[in-house]
């Protein structure tokens, strides 16, 4: 397998885990919260197995483990605000605005790592805007009376985040392992998780749910694909450019795309997405501006530096 292959499949994966992600607590849970307590419960606990099998190394310098640790946190915020948004929004217009990172990558390389941006890159972060901003309003026939949707800021926040948290792995990753990475990113997801939501009316709203075993069962799958997609994506970030495997793993609107359009074929009831006409051919038109505009900026040209 190449990075470039890896990264293909962790941005797939990806994508499965967002649409199970977002049918459990849209659906199946009474709150995000509710989600996050088995979520964050299962991350340490694959994180603390992995640390055991694959030790932190010593000889680091603090620089490397406060970057790692940093990644870490910044990665969990940027994953709580994603999955914020899921309780109210459709999950093939979250992914592609949160999917425009490798933009902020891309222009925060220039003052950090003193790169340069030409100039077709440049026109790209435009187009790669428009397309999240088309992709996150709403409106009557895309017509008249059309707004911003309020979740736009937050997804926009989770997106320059994840970038953050993209770069500081990347410097990590010359120093630990992709599995170390893991395992510190693991505990700071299950961290994350329990403060926002261990409190005893998220427990009692546990008490409630009736297939309790089926949801947890669905929860456990999900969080397994969710550490072969991560475990992937920091392989590929280790083995290739930060650019170009951004790039791919920016792929994702499309499988998630690719993944609704088909469950809202077969079993609509499973996300309750909206596949009119329109709404296709507006998601396909701005996931292509997306992914075409991250393309561009990685693909056009080495940045100088």
């Amino acid at each position: 397998m190449t990075w470039i292959s890896g990264a293909l499949a962790a941005a797939a994966l990806a994508a499965l885990v967002n649409i199970v992600d977002s049918h459990i607590i849209s659906r199946r849970v009474p709150s995000l919260w509710a989600f996050l307590v088995p979520a964050g419960i299962l991350h340490v606990g694959f994180a603390t197995i992995l640390l055991a099998a694959y030790p932190l190394p010593g000889g680091v310098g603090a620089f490397a483990w406060f970057a790692a640790v940093a990644s870490a946190a910044v990665r969990t915020l940027a994953v709580m605000l994603m999955l914020y948004t899921m309780r109210t929004e459709e999950v093939s217009r979250i992914i592609p605005v949160t999917s425009t990172y490798p933009v902020f990558v891309a222009i925060m390389a220039v003052p950090l790592l003193g790169e340069t941006l030409n100039y077709l890159q440049w026109l790209a972060v435009f187009i790669t805007v428009a397309g999240a901003v088309l992709i996150s309003i709403r409106g009557r026939a895309l017509g008249h009376g059309a707004r911003l949707r309020k979740s736009f800021a937050l997804l926009l926040t989770s997106s320059v985040l994840f970038a953050v948290a993209n770069i500081a792995s990347k410097y990590a990753l010359d120093y630990i392992s992709f599995w170390n990475m893991y395992s510190i990113t693991g505990i700071s997801l299950g961290v994350g998780f329990g403060i926002a939501s261990l409190r005893r009316g998220v427990l009692a709203q546990w008490a409630g749910i009736k297939d309790r075993a089926r949801v947890l069962s669905l929860i456990g799958f999900n969080e397994a694909l969710a550490l072969g997609g991560v475990v992937l994506s920091f392989w590929a970030m280790q083995s290739g450019p930060i650019s170009l495997v951004s790039t791919i793993l920016a792929t994702r609107p499309f499988f998630v795309f690719i993944y609704a359009l088909v469950l809202g074929l077969f079993l609509p009831a499973v996300l309750g997405e909206r596949l009119t006409r329109g709404v296709v051919v507006v998601k396909v038109v701005s996931i292509g501006l997306i992914v075409g505009g991250v393309a561009i900026i990685n693909l056009a040209g080495v940045p100088e530096g």
